[in-house]
């Protein structure tokens, strides 16, 4: 088990309307340098666009890996720019953690704050306007790459260069990799299902959509999030 990460930057925003006919979003970010408090629902500075599918208390961190960035550079061989730290509108960017390395329920020391996983991210069309990349979020769902959100235990103050370290493991068999998986597999096996449903460390909106999964020849559309 990799027990720690060093956190190599802390990312906040504002929403702003950036696309025409497009409601607004906070996806765009910027690196902060100093320490910033952390609150229940997030970071000092930081603000959401659309409270009903992000931030709130069981997603008041957003923490990508920045190993992953290499991947996509490769994957698409296009302009770079996109695919670095801070690039897919994180909070904070690691070195030494990934999905496959974590799992859902850890509960992580960070500065003065208490973290615990909560559930993987939900990739949506945000992430392709953002990038210009039209098929960067269905690879997300496909690859399981997709970083995950944190409930503040305990709010603290945090800033670049401290070190993350798990505490705690309550659920030792659920990766944090393979539920983000189940979470976008389409031929999920109802039992495994309905066995996240009853994990009470998932946040509760994925527990819901593991009930729903949990009933046999059960179907989920994604394209409204995915195409937008």
């Amino acid at each position: 088990m990799t027990s720690s990460a060093r956190l190599i930057a802390l990312y906040t925003g504002q929403p702003e309307h950036r696309w025409d006919d497009k409601p607004p979003s906070a996806i765009h970010k910027s690196a902060h340098d100093g320490p910033v408090d952390l609150g229940p629902t997030g970071l000092a500075g930081d603000a959401q666009a659309d409270l009903s599918v992000h931030g709130g208390t069981e997603k008041a961190l957003h923490h990508y890996p920045s190993e992953h960035y290499e991947h996509w550079r490769q994957t698409f061989d296009q302009d770079a720019a996109p695919y670095r730290p801070g690039g897919f509108g994180e909070n904070i960017s690691t070195k030494g953690f990934t999905e496959e390395t974590l799992c859902i329920g850890d509960v992580l020391t960070l500065g003065t704050a208490r973290l615990q996983i909560s559930q993987g991210r939900q990739p949506c069309w945000k992430l392709n306007m953002h990038t210009g990349n039209p098929a960067l979020a269905a690879h997300f769902q496909k690859t399981g790459k997709t970083g995950w959100y944190y409930r503040v235990l305990e709010p603290g103050r945090i800033e670049p260069g401290q070190v993350l370290t798990v505490i705690d493991r309550p659920c030792p068999d659920w990766s944090l990799q393979d539920v983000i998986l189940a979470r976008f597999n389409p031929r999920l096996d109802p039992e495994i299902a309905a066995a996240l449903a009853d994990l009470a460390e998932l946040a509760a909106p994925w527990r819901d959509a593991f009930a729903k999964k949990s009933v046999p020849g059960a179907r989920e559309d994604t394209s409204k999030r995915l195409n937008g």
